[in-house]
């Protein structure tokens, strides 16, 4: 490993390579295709300082936490708050609740047994489901068009937002009460926001600016951008971690969203997939504790097939009633697959002296041993699968 630190730009030239050739990896590989997702990480392993070091990620913090913010940002706006009162959203919850009790009895179990710390982030862990990873796969292999995609949509959607709510009660700077009140805070300074936004738009001063909104105006794009680091700041400011603040930005941006909405989703996907997420995960790839990954492999391993065993294998039964066995098995690994907050999770942990270097990097590494893994495994499940079976009550459905 070379010792002489990377300046900013030869960073950001080692990021911006890494994330132009994943995707063309991913286009050009034979067989069925690995999330790109796998190839930033991998990307940022290699130009990372336990490496080639040709990339510092102290001098791309801010760019990564910002994609981060971007991400569940997307996974926000993408959920429709009315599915949770439909059958799918109702499976998921209760799917959840199970999750979340076996965690908590296995965390219990072998609290006594030094297998890995921080108790509290394990569990959490545990329950979590990566939505804004698994969203692109989904669209790319046509599973959210199928009778399967609003149970894997809203399966993704539970299990990414309600781990966050744990997240801020538990883990909260200033404690479990001050995680309630901080949580209580923030929902209502978005309730506030979303107010003075919806009644812009009511008074029309949407459509007045919708001139500016293309060409050299941007000005919703901007406006989406203003929110999303606002509510980062804030979360920041409450003691929250600022996922909670992406995810609430996505669903703020979901019910004001003015002028052209369509146009506005591709913006967003250009600018978040084409610019900053990407650089999260590379980021994360960067920072990755290789050296005690190489020297416990198993652990990432073991790690992950516990989060298939916990968060998946209880869609085995809880589906049993609306899906044919080959889709429970699809369930399985599409909610077993997680990243993004087991990334948020480590670093919470490591900032609070709770788990060391190499339990953070298991955390991580059983991530992306999921999300190179299990997504594939599911597609690969449904491509033998000759027939979709339909929902108890199609009526009860809503299209992701």
């Amino acid at each position: 490993m070379l010792d002489a630190m990377p300046s900013l730009l030869e960073s950001l030239f080692a990021v911006a390579v890494v994330a132009g050739i994943a995707p063309m990896i991913t286009a050009l590989l034979p067989g069925p295709s690995m999330p790109q997702v796998v190839f930033l990480i991998l990307g940022g392993i290699l130009i990372g300082p336990e490496a080639f070091n040709w990339a510092s990620p102290d001098q791309i913090e801010a760019l990564s936490q910002l994609g981060l913010g971007f991400l569940f940002l997307m996974a926000g706006y993408e959920l429709e708050m009315r599915l949770f009162s439909q059958l799918p959203g109702k499976l998921a919850i209760r799917s959840w609740f199970v999750t979340a009790g076996l965690a908590l009895a296995f965390v219990l179990i072998v609290q006594q047994l030094r297998v890995i710390d921080g108790s509290v982030e394990v569990t959490i862990a545990l329950t979590t489901t990566a939505l804004g990873t698994l969203l692109p796969i989904l669209r790319e292999n046509g599973t959210l068009n199928t009778a399967l995609g609003p149970f894997v949509f809203a399966a993704g959607a539970v299990g990414e937002f309600l781990p966050i709510v744990a997240m801020a009660l538990l883990l909260s700077a200033t404690g479990a009460i001050g995680g309630i009140i901080a949580l209580v805070a923030m929902g209502i300074a978005v309730f506030m926001v979303l107010q003075v936004l919806m009644r812009a738009r009511r008074r029309g001063v949407a459509i007045r600016l919708s001139l500016q909104e293309h060409a050299t105006g941007q000005i919703t794009l901007r406006w989406t951008v203003i929110l999303l680091v606002f509510l980062l700041m804030l979360a920041e400011d409450f003691g929250l971690d600022i996922v909670l603040g992406g995810f609430l930005a996505g669903v703020v941006l979901r019910r004001w969203a003015p002028g052209d909405t369509d146009s506005l989703e591709r913006k967003l996907e250009a600018v978040s997939w084409g610019l900053f997420i990407p650089i999260f995960f590379i980021n994360s790839g960067m920072t990755l504790d290789i050296a005690s990954i190489l020297a416990a492999p198993w652990e990432p391993v073991g790690f992950a097939v516990l989060m298939l065993v916990i968060r998946g294998l209880p869609a085995l039964y809880m589906y049993r009633d609306v899906l044919t066995i080959n889709q429970r098995w699809q369930m399985v690994f599409y909610t077993a697959t997680a990243l993004p907050l087991l990334v948020a999770l480590s670093q919470v942990g490591q900032e609070a002296g709770i788990m060391t270097d190499a339990d953070a990097a298991t955390l991580v590494g059983a991530g992306v041993v999921s999300v190179m893994l299990f997504p594939q495994i599911a597609a690969a499940i449904g491509s033998r699968s000759n027939a979709q079976a339909q929902p108890a009550d199609a009526d009860d459905v809503a299209p992701a």
